[in-house]
């Protein structure tokens, strides 16, 4: 029997018989499915940039949160517990963070695929 044998984080291995098909079956999946986009809803304006995130946020009562990791970008409000986390770079802002940002702020942002 011949392939590739593929280790997961759980500990689950499992044998790829043919890993060159699987490989370009899951680009075609990932090439289907929509990205997200974080938007703003009095404006309409697509969160391109931390800039305009930070921007936005500090308008609604978030402060810049000087946490212990390096990797991350953190935001909080006074007098509360919520804290925003995210990645410290944008390339890596993906729909986990961003459904956070709408969770903490509902009827401010909207998560939408484009």
């Amino acid at each position: 029997m011949s392939g590739v044998w593929v280790f997961k984080n759980n500990g689950v291995i499992r044998l790829v018989e043919n890993p060159q098909a699987e490989q370009e079956g899951s680009e075609q999946v990932r090439a289907r499915r929509p990205n997200k986009v974080l938007v703003y809803l009095p404006t309409g304006q697509v969160i391109s940039s931390y800039d305009i995130l930070e921007r936005i946020l500090k308008s609604l009562g978030w402060e810049m949160y000087l946490g212990s990791d390096p990797n991350l970008i953190q935001f909080h409000r006074k007098n509360s517990i919520d804290l925003i986390s995210l990645p410290s770079g944008f390339s890596k802002f993906n729909s986990v963070y961003m459904y956070d940002i709408v969770i903490k702020n509902s009827n401010v942002f909207q998560v939408r695929d484009v």
